[in-house]
């Protein structure tokens, strides 16, 4: 009986109670990550569309054909003199880098950028900005040259003229330049204070000034721009923790305890991706789809008037003496293929603004084109709620804004928790 008793245990009961410890411990922790979504793991379909989204996708850089400096080291070392150089302001404190802070992602952090006088909208990072097409949060520069050379003749960037700027390029900057791009213009009788697009004393001066000068000062313009495009051509985008994760599993290997992603995070992927759709703009390696969309965005109190974005510069674009079509552009006509056939269709693109990258994005506060939301959390509740602060106001045009013409986005109906979620996963980028 004892025997048996012994067996019974042996073969039956043991196993049993093994069997159920097992089970205590295992079931529980299957339950969590089950209850999580399976987080952890991603589907071949995710997956693919998570490298998408990382530096690994980001494609070999096409050359300017606009800029035939672009790939000059020599260029590049005089834009990057350039870029920091205060003189090129009317007050000598003001340069490139003064808005675009190398150590802040190239922007300052600010709602409204401050030059020689408070801007309307906010600085926008640079980096990774050459595999774009268009610049400014408007859009109304075509290239990298030609945005470059906008703040240095805008009254409340720089503050200076195109012959101003020119002379005191030659004068600091003049052997550089010469290594560059040949025999320095001589502005030896050149007009102080001369530029066709600043109204009064610039524009007579301007219209004063013989066409060779004119021309000269022109080339050699567009010249500085290319320099300092060459430089902004080699600021490249950051990695972030989600490209290490991404690269870690695409590898089949552990992620290092920094670049692991949570439940949470990995959930704000899904909804990223998924529900809240984020991807429709904010898509590829760089998280932009470098187009023009309005998404609501309201009105800044520290604004004045509506700002209406894309539609107010598609007309003016076309005929810019520094774009690609222009005369100190050094493309082909037939290459300028964004210019030629962009649409000038101002209902379009009334309040739409270009799409920012969202890589670094927890670290650059405030969001949106004049800093209007603070926080992640105060973005994430707009495009949930997806308003429209356009309607009923007079257009571009002064006819009556119709209610739901000028939003892309629809409510996304996401809980507290999901909003987290995604809040958590954008702070991983």
């Amino acid at each position: 009986m004892l025997a048996k008793s012994r067996t019974l245990i042996t073969n039956v009961l043991l196993p049993a109670l093994i069997l159920a410890a097992v089970t205590a411990i295992v079931l529980p922790r299957y339950a969590a990550r089950a209850s999580n979504d399976d987080a952890s793991l991603l589907t071949p379909d995710e997956m693919e569309m998570a490298k998408s989204l990382t530096l690994a996708s980001l494609p070999s850089l096409s050359p300017d054909p606009s800029n035939r400096f672009a790939e000059n080291a020599a260029a590049a070392e005089l834009g990057r003199e350039l870029f920091f150089d205060t003189r090129l302001s009317a007050n000598a404190q003001i340069a490139c880098a003064t808005c675009h802070q190398p150590g802040a992602q190239f922007q300052d952090g600010l709602p409204l950028a401050e030059g020689i006088d408070r801007n309307f909208r906010r600085t926008m990072p640079i980096a990774g900005t050459q595999w774009g097409a268009w610049f400014f949060w408007d859009g109304r520069k075509d290239s990298q040259w030609s945005q470059a050379l906008g703040p240095l003749e805008n009254p409340i960037e720089h503050g200076l003229t195109r012959a101003d700027v020119v002379k005191r390029v030659v004068t600091h900057h003049g052997e550089a330049y010469e290594k560059v791009f040949g025999e320095l213009p001589d502005v030896r009788g050149w007009p102080n204070n001369a530029s066709p697009v600043i109204a009064g004393k610039p524009l007579e001066n301007w219209q004063a000034a013989a066409q060779t000068v004119r021309d000269a000062i022109d080339r050699a313009f567009a010249n500085i721009g290319k320099a300092i495009a060459a430089f902004e051509r080699t600021l490249m985008p950051e990695e972030n923790r989600f490209d290490r994760f991404v690269a870690a599993r695409l590898s089949d290997s552990q992620p290092s305890p920094e670049a692991e992603l949570d439940n949470d995070e990995l959930a704000g992927f899904r909804l990223f991706v998924g529900k809240a759709g984020c991807n429709h703009c904010h898509s590829g390696p760089r998280l932009t789809d470098d187009f023009f969309h309005n998404t609501g965005v309201p009105f800044s109190p520290d604004v004045q008037g509506v700002d209406w974005g894309r539609a107010a510069v598609v007309e003016w674009l076309a005929n810019d003496e520094f774009s690609c079509l222009g005369p100190h552009s050094d493309a082909p006509a037939d290459t300028c293929r964004e210019l030629r056939f962009m649409s000038k269709d101002q209902a379009v693109f009334e309040g739409a603004f270009k799409t920012p990258t969202l890589r670094g994005v927890a670290e650059r506060p405030p969001y949106m084109h004049a800093g209007q939301f603070a926080t992640l959390e105060e973005v994430v509740d707009h495009y949930d709620e997806a308003p429209d602060p356009f309607s009923g106001l007079p257009d571009i045009n002064g006819q009556i804004v119709p209610h739901g013409r000028h939003n892309e986005t629809i409510p996304l109906g996401l809980d507290v928790r999901e909003k987290a979620r995604l809040v958590a996963f954008l702070k991983t980028l």
